[in-house]
């Protein structure tokens, strides 16, 4: 399964899931995570299946050394793991951004008037920080127009799924108290449930993207399709930090 945002040209972006790939096991079946002890050769043939969806090659995409920060790039030429942030924006046709996510937000941007694109890891420390914000300025910077750009938030946990400590909501809070609104208590004393795509949705409307689409897909309750790292711990799968499949979403000029 993959997901296509109607506000993205269908032939220049692709939110990827689970299927399609090479891998197997827990890796079934298009893991992209570079760092799991997934099978090298089978990863590559995932990368192959990816770059091949454009009609280009490998040497085409640009995929980031992710953390939980609000870093953003510039790219004009492609890179493998060459680059560590968790955002990218380019004018340049041909480069592949990619964003590696198993639960957090996925986030696709593009401004079509002006050839200008971005994508960013929007997991919840990476949205607090700001890598929204930073994404849709570096885009500004380089010729965008706010009212030209459209937004994604691919699949990702949603609020059902995603439990937080109270020291979480506490830390949105100090933020803004207008952050309450994506908290509610969860069944767990002293724990909430965040709507991390809601609060990305949000902070886009508020930056004058009025062109927002979210997917409202369930990474976490959807295993058949989608990868999830929460998931995986709870099922006792993750034995490393770096070893978890992931899913890749896309775009292109």
């Amino acid at each position: 399964m993959e997901w296509l945002s109607p506000n993205l040209a269908p032939d220049k972006h692709c939110f990827f899931g689970r299927l399609g790939g090479a891998s197997q096991g827990r890796y079934f079946s298009l893991n992209l995570n570079s760092r799991s002890a997934d099978n090298p050769e089978h990863i590559r043939q995932n990368y192959q299946t990816i770059a091949a969806h454009y009609g280009l090659d490998t040497t085409r995409l640009l995929r980031l050394n992710q953390g939980v920060s609000a870093d953003v790039v510039f790219v004009d030429s492609p890179s493998m793991n060459q680059i560590t942030a968790d955002g990218a924006v380019t004018t340049t046709k041909d480069i592949i951004l990619c964003i590696g996510t198993a639960d957090c937000a996925p986030v696709l941007f593009a401004d079509y008037a002006h050839s200008v694109i971005g994508a960013a890891h929007g997991g919840w420390r990476g949205a607090f920080k700001g890598v929204i914000e930073n994404t849709l300025n570096l885009m500004l910077q380089h010729g965008a127009q706010v009212d030209s750009i459209a937004a994604a938030i691919g699949p990702c946990i949603q609020q059902p799924s995603f439990e937080m400590g109270a020291e979480v909501r506490t830390q949105f809070m100090a933020q803004s108290s207008a952050n309450a609104a994506y908290f509610i208590p969860s069944p767990r004393a002293e724990h909430y449930l965040f709507d991390l795509s809601g609060y990305i949705r949000d902070k886009l409307l508020h930056l004058g993207v009025n062109n927002v689409i979210n997917s409202g897909i369930d990474t976490y309750t959807d295993a058949a399709n989608w990868y999830s790292y929460r998931r995986d711990t709870h099922q006792g799968l993750i034995t490393s930090p770096h070893d978890f499949p992931v899913e890749l979403s896309t775009i292109i000029l």
